[in-house]
C-alpha cells in the first residue's frame, strides 16, 4: 500500500505540475520544461508615424547545387515596395484566394465552408498577411537573375470565379534578363488543391539552368483560441519516401538545428496546424532539396528546390506543382500525394489509431451524426475489452471485501512495516487476491483509449458537427453559458458536470484506501480533473462520459453479484 500511495502522489503531483506548465505556456510565460522562445506572438513593428508596418517579405532561397546570381537585375525589397501591386481574387465553391502580382504570392486563403469555432460568422483563414499573422505561399526561380517571388508580374485577363465552368485559371507573367516565367494557377470545383504550372521561356542567346523553388512562410505564433490543457503540433513538416514524415518545430529552426532530410527524389513540404494543413507537392520522381530556415524575428520558412534542367535558347522548360491548403480530411489527404495522410498526426500510436478512425467512419456512414458515432464507437470498444475490464472489477471487488481486514492489519502493525507487509501478503494469499489484478487489465487497455483520444482530437470532421444541444463537437460544451475569468475563457456545460459526477461515483465504487490521506486525495482527484473538462472539446468529453457510464454499470453489476455494493 505504501508503494501505491507513493505512485498516486507522484501521478497527482505531476498532473498539477503539467497543468501549471500549460497555464504558463498558454498565458505567454516561459515553460518550466521546454525552451520555447517562439510561442509568443511577435508584436508587429511600428513605423515612425506609429502605424503598424507591413509583414516582411521573405528572402529568396538559395540552392547548394545551383547558386543564385546576385545580379543587379534581381529586384530588391525597396524596388518591390515602390511598385504598385495588384491583388487578384479567385473564388471557388470551397476557397477564396488573394494572389499578389508582386511575385505571384498567395497572401490570403479563406476556407468558405469552415468557420471559426469562436465565431461562426468568420471563415477559417490559412494564408494571411495581416499583422501579426504572416502565412504565405511563394514560388519562383533561382540560379540566375530570374523572376522570383519579388518580381512584378502582369495578369492575363480572364474569369475569376467558377460561374462559367468547373475550373478557373489565373495566368501571371514576368520577364527578367531575357528569361520569362509564366505561372498558371488552376482552381477546380470541389477541390482544395491548386495546380501551379511554371513555364520558363529562354529568350537569351545561351542555355540556362534554372531551379524552381516552392516555399511556405509562417510566423511561429500559437493559434487563436488554443487550449491550455492540450496541445497539438503547429509548424513545418517534410516528407520523403526514404525518411517518411518528419515534423520540424519552430524552436529547432530558431536554434539552427536541421532535423529533416535534405535531399530526396520524392515527397513534399507542409505547414501543419490543428485540423488544417498547407503543402507544396513537387513533381514525383524528381530530385529536390529541402530546407527550413529562420527569415526574421518570429518568421520561418520551409521549402523545396528542384532543378529544371537546361533550357536551350528559344526553348521552354516546364515544371508542375500542386498546392493543397485545406482541412485534414482523410480521403482528401490520401488523394494529394503518397504519405500525405500522415499530417493527420496520431503520434506513436498511429498503428492503433488508424483502425479506430476507420471504424468511426464506418459507423458514421450508418448513423450520419458524429455525436452518436462517438457513443456507438465507445460502446463497441468497451465491449471488445469487456472480459479484461470484468477481471479488473472482480479483483477490485475482492479488494473491497477485505478492506476492513487490511485496515486492521495496518493498525496492528503501524510501526512495524516488515510485519505489516508480511501480514498483507498472507491475507492476499488466503483470499486468493492478486494485488495487481485490478491494474493489469486496465494497463492493457490504455494504448487503445489513448489512441481513441487522439483520433477524436485530430479529426476535423468534429468541427461544427452538432449533437443534441451541442452545435460544435470540437468546441467546449456551452449549454450554461461562457464567461471570462481573468485570462480564462470558461464555458459551462452539462457534459463536464456529468464527467465529474461519473468520476465521483467510480471513486465510491472502488475500494477505499486504508490510508486516510490517500482516501482524501482519491476523493479530491475527480474534482481536480473534472475542472479541465470544461476546456476540452465536447466530443472528447462525450467519449469520456460514455466510457465512465459503461464502466460504472459493469462495475456495479459485478459488485452486486459479489456483495460489495
Amino acid at each position: 500500500m505504501d508503494i501505491k500511495r507513493t505512485v498516486l502522489w507522484v501521478v497527482f503531483s505531476f498532473s498539477l505540475l503539467m497543468l501549471w506548465d500549460n497555464y504558463n505556456r498558454y498565458t505567454g510565460k516561459p515553460s518550466i520544461f521546454f525552451d520555447n522562445p517562439t510561442t509568443q506572438a511577435a508584436k508587429p513593428a511600428a513605423t515612425d508615424d506609429g502605424k503598424t508596418a507591413p509583414a516582411p517579405t521573405a528572402d529568396v532561397p538559395t540552392s547548394s547545387s545551383a547558386q543564385q546570381a546576385n545580379a543587379s537585375g534581381v529586384p530588391t525589397d525597396a524596388a518591390t515596395a515602390a511598385t504598385k501591386s495588384e491583388v487578384v481574387t479567385i473564388t471557388t465553391d470551397l476557397i477564396k484566394v488573394d494572389i499578389d502580382t508582386v511575385g505571384g504570392e498567395i497572401r490570403h486563403l479563406e476556407l468558405l465552408t469552415h468557420h471559426e469555432s469562436s465565431d461562426s460568422t468568420k471563415d477559417v483563414v490559412l494564408f494571411d498577411s495581416t499583422p501579426p499573422r504572416t502565412y504565405l505561399g511563394q514560388t519562383g526561380l533561382i540560379g540566375g537573375a530570374y523572376p522570383n517571388h519579388k518580381s512584378v508580374f502582369t495578369v492575363r485577363p480572364g474569369p475569376r470565379t467558377l460561374e462559367s465552368g468547373d475550373q478557373v485559371q489565373l495566368v501571371l507573367e514576368a520577364e527578367q534578363s531575357g528569361v520569362k516565367l509564366v505561372k498558371t494557377y488552376t482552381f477546380k470545383r470541389g477541390e482544395y488543391k491548386i495546380d501551379i504550372k511554371h513555364d520558363v521561356v529562354n529568350k537569351t542567346a545561351a542555355p540556362i539552368n534554372p531551379s524552381l523553388y516552392l516555399q511556405l512562410v509562417r510566423d511561429g505564433s500559437k493559434l487563436n483560441n488554443e487550449s491550455m490543457f492540450y496541445s497539438t503540433f503547429t509548424g513545418p513538416a517534410v516528407y520523403s519516401n526514404t525518411d517518411k514524415f518528419q515534423k520540424v518545430s519552430f524552436e529547432s529552426i530558431e536554434k539552427g538545428k536541421i532535423e529533416h532530410v535534405l535531399k530526396a527524389d520524392s515527397g513534399w513540404i507542409a505547414m501543419v496546424q490543428h485540423y488544417f494543413v498547407s503543402a507544396f507537392v513537387p513533381p514525383a520522381d524528381a530530385p529536390r532539396e529541402y530546407f527550413t530556415k529562420k527569415l526574421a524575428t518570429n518568421l520561418y520558412a520551409v521549402g523545396a528546390i528542384m532543378p529544371m534542367g537546361a533550357v536551350a535558347p528559344g526553348a521552354t522548360g516546364s515544371m508542375d506543382a500542386t498546392l493543397y491548403s485545406g482541412p485534414q480530411e482523410s480521403k482528401r489527404l490520401e488523394a494529394v500525394a503518397p504519405g500525405f495522410e500522415l499530417v493527420k498526426d496520431y503520434g506513436w500510436l498511429t498503428v492503433i489509431a488508424r483502425p479506430i478512425f476507420w471504424l468511426m467512419i464506418q459507423i458514421h456512414q450508418l448513423l450520419g451524426n458524429w455525436g452518436w458515432t462517438i457513443i456507438v464507437l465507445t460502446i463497441v470498444i468497451k465491449l471488445a475489452f469487456f472480459p479484461l475490464s470484468a477481471a479488473s472489477y472482480r479483483s477490485m471487488a475482492k479488494m473491497k471485501l477485505v478492506t476492513p481486514k487490511m485496515t486492521e492489519i495496518r493498525t496492528k502493525y503501524k510501526n512495524e512495516p516488515q510485519k505489516m507487509n508480511a501480514a498483507m501478503m498472507e491475507l492476499y494469499k488466503k483470499e486468493k487476491i492478486n494485488p495487481l489484478g485490478g491494474c493489469m487489465p486496465i494497463l492493457i487497455q490504455i494504448p487503445v483509449f489513448i489512441s481513441l483520444y487522439w483520433v477524436l482530437l485530430a479529426s476535423v470532421e468534429m468541427r461544427n458537427a452538432p449533437w443534441l444541444w451541442i452545435t460544435d463537437l470540437a468546441s467546449p460544451d456551452v449549454l450554461f453559458g461562457s464567461y471570462m475569468i481573468g485570462s480564462f475563457h470558461l464555458t459551462i456545460g452539462i457534459l463536464p458536470i456529468l464527467m465529474a459526477v461519473s468520476m465521483f461515483i467510480q471513486t465510491k465504487l472502488n475500494p477505499t484506501p486504508p490510508d486516510p490521506i490517500q482516501a482524501k486525495v482519491m476523493m479530491f482527484m475527480p474534482i481536480a480533473f473534472s475542472l479541465m473538462f470544461f476546456f476540452f472539446p465536447a466530443g472528447l468529453v462525450l467519449y469520456w462520459v460514455v466510457n465512465n457510464i459503461l464502466s460504472i454499470a459493469q462495475q456495479w453489476t459485478i459488485g452486486k453479484k459479489m456483495g460489495t455494493n
